[in-house]
């Protein structure tokens, strides 16, 4: 029961009240309540003791003052109402809410939740900060069991020995961002008088390490990516425009422009995850773009849209201008899944040993286009950032146009060469990948062996399944390319292996062990046909790192054009001096990836005439 002294303010504005205890209460009227709707008072508790009175007389001014003033908070309202409220008003896409709201589930709200939002100062925030970095379960410290759920069930490996993990700065950042967001609002909405995250210490920003492929490994990339032809062009597209996986797998067809006048990509949809999975909506940045395109991606790509229309012409479909470029379905009706080329290209750069993901193709290109000489703010503008120059790119736009332009060629110039597309009934020959193949191979390996005698009749397809264990329609499947490739043919529903005379007839090899000529043509066509680094010295000693190309270096016609391109793209020159300068330079080749080795050939400018 508490008493109001004597001599005190009236109650409509406020007034102080003992306690049992002997301490004073000052309470103040401050309006109503935003969030409760109810009348919410300022309080403050004065500890007993002789000069009690005075003080609370005191605090009992400064909150009336503070009213007038309106510098009070207008609430009594805690962390978590105030950060349900910000969330549910917040401007941004669904998947940043999604994150947002999984931030304050695991980690603000058990800890800060239950708070009042003006009891939170810089104190409260840097030992919230210390206890995610110590352990991300928010644990007691104390050695004990992590069960996989909390219901009845028999521990197995999924529970084990909690072990305290921290979470990551960048993790830690994220929070505080959400939380200063939110009392930039409260100030606003007057529920507190400050904001305490201007004041708190946050981890520092890691330094950014973007560690995108090098050249070498950029050209295993696509040399491995192009045995799928579809795969390998959207790699290839990813690595020359620098464009973000949700904006590849918007792209249609409609927004692609090879003409040869200006050939463009205009980038103005992205995927975006939210309740309902992945739909279109706008860009990252908000901010629409056109990359030029270099004349090696234009003729990928308008490969890749013939490959697409005979699809559809085979199945008796149409290939729609609004159909996406980069999609699992032949019509190109459906986009394709960010998370599934994510993993694809994980699961490529796994077999090759390169620690590498998806979105540091976007650093790569950025890498190589600096490289080349191409200004910041032209490579802001092909990658899409919304800072680092995008106010100059909209003040001088024609100028950029040009300075794009420039950019595709570089990029283009610097990119490894494609492999060619191999038919894939005789790559099946050399590079089985399903398992009908590999028995295909297998089989065939050994009719030309002499394993099977002519006109023996090859084993029944359920004897081949049972034998390779697989099923009948994966045996089936074998003995049809077998009889493709000509090395068996059926007469009265069975099959003999073919006479030797008629293997050639078919397309088969013409002798199962080839004779020593053939072993040396092929050995020397092994060593010559492979990727080479080509570099530019010159007369001063310096080089020049061109680019890696796979060719046939024993043919002059091979190496003469690619000196003076490279030299012209690669050597500073005076363009009053005409062409004599080039001269002084020779072209040096070596094996890709071994640049401490000494050249397998150099060739100078005037043996290149």
């Amino acid at each position: 029961m508490t008493q109001a002294r004597s001599g005190r303010q009236p109650r409509g504005r406020g007034g102080i009240d003992e306690l049992p205890s002997g301490a004073l209460r000052v309470r103040v009227y401050a309006g109503k309540d935003p969030v409760s709707k109810r009348r919410h008072y300022l309080t403050e508790v004065i500890p007993p003791g002789p000069k009690a009175d005075r003080i609370a007389k005191a605090a009992l001014g400064r909150l009336v003052h503070e009213v007038d003033e309106r510098r009070n908070p207008r609430t009594s309202a805690t962390v978590g109402q105030l950060l349900d409220r910000y969330l549910d008003q917040l401007d941004a896409a669904p998947r940043t809410k999604e994150l947002y709201r999984g931030y304050v589930r695991k980690h603000i709200a058990p800890l800060l939740g239950s708070m009042k939002a003006s009891a939170v100062d810089a104190e409260v925030l840097d030992s919230f900060y210390a206890e995610l970095r110590r352990c991300r379960d928010h644990c007691t410290g104390r050695a004990g069991m992590q069960h996989r759920t909390q219901g009845t069930h028999t521990c197995d490996r999924c529970c084990s020995l909690h072990e305290c993990k921290p979470l990551g700065a960048t993790t830690v950042r994220h929070m505080h961002f959400i939380l200063s967001g939110a009392y930039k609002r409260a100030v606003r909405w007057r529920w507190v008088a400050t904001n305490p995250c201007s004041q708190a210490a946050p981890p520092a920003a890691p330094v950014p390490n973007p560690r995108p492929p090098t050249v070498d490994e950029a050209a295993r990339i696509i040399n491995a990516a192009w045995r799928d032809a579809d795969w390998g062009t959207l790699v290839w597209v990813a690595m020359t425009t620098g464009a973000r996986r949700s904006e590849l797998c918007a792209l249609r067809w409609t927004h692609v422009d090879l003409s040869a006048s200006r050939a463009v990509l205009w980038l103005y949809r992205a995927l975006s995850h939210g309740e309902a999975g992945w739909v279109e909506g706008e860009l990252k940045t908000h901010q629409q773009r056109r990359v030029a395109l270099d004349p090696a991606t234009v003729a990928v790509l308008a490969e890749h849209r013939e490959r697409c229309a005979a699809r559809c012409k085979a199945l008796g479909l149409q290939l729609d201008n609004y159909a996406f470029v980069f999609s699992p379905a032949p019509d190109g009706s459906r986009f394709l899944a960010p998370p599934s080329l994510t993993q694809r290209y994980e699961r490529l750069a796994a077999r090759l040993g390169i620690a590498t993901t998806f979105h540091k193709l976007r650093h790569y290109s950025a890498t190589e286009l600096i490289a080349a000489g191409v200004d910041v703010r032209t490579v802001a503008g092909r990658l899409g950032h919304g800072g680092g120059g995008t106010t100059t790119l909209k003040a001088y736009a024609a100028w950029v146009s040009e300075a794009d332009q420039r950019a595709a060629k570089s990029i283009g110039a610097r990119m490894p060469e494609r492999p060619p597309e191999r038919d894939a009934v005789e790559r099946a020959k050399t590079e089985p990948r399903s398992p009908y193949e590999r028995i295909a191979a297998q089989l065939r390996a050994e009719i030309l062996s002499g394993h099977h005698e002519t006109g023996q009749a090859l084993s029944p397809v359920k004897q081949l399944a049972f034998e390779h264990g697989v099923a009948l329609s994966t045996a089936r499947r074998a003995v049809v390319l077998l009889e493709t490739w000509g090395l068996v043919a059926t007469d009265r529903g069975r099959r003999h292996v073919l006479p030797p005379d008629s293997l050639e007839e078919h397309g088969a090899a013409p002798s199962a062990v080839p004779d020593a000529a053939d072993r040396v043509d092929s050995l020397a066509q092994s060593r010559t046909r492979k990727l080479w680094a080509i570099t530019l010295r010159g007369p001063d000693g310096t080089r020049y790192l061109a680019r890696h190309v796979s060719a046939d270096i024993s043919d002059p016609d091979v190496l003469r054009p690619h000196l003076l391109s490279i030299a012209r793209l690669e050597a500073p020159h005076d363009t009053d001096a005409g062409t004599s300068w080039i001269g002084d330079f020779e072209l040096e080749v070596r094996e890709a990836g071994q640049d401490d080795q000494a050249p397998v050939l150099t060739l100078r400018w005037q043996e290149a005439q």
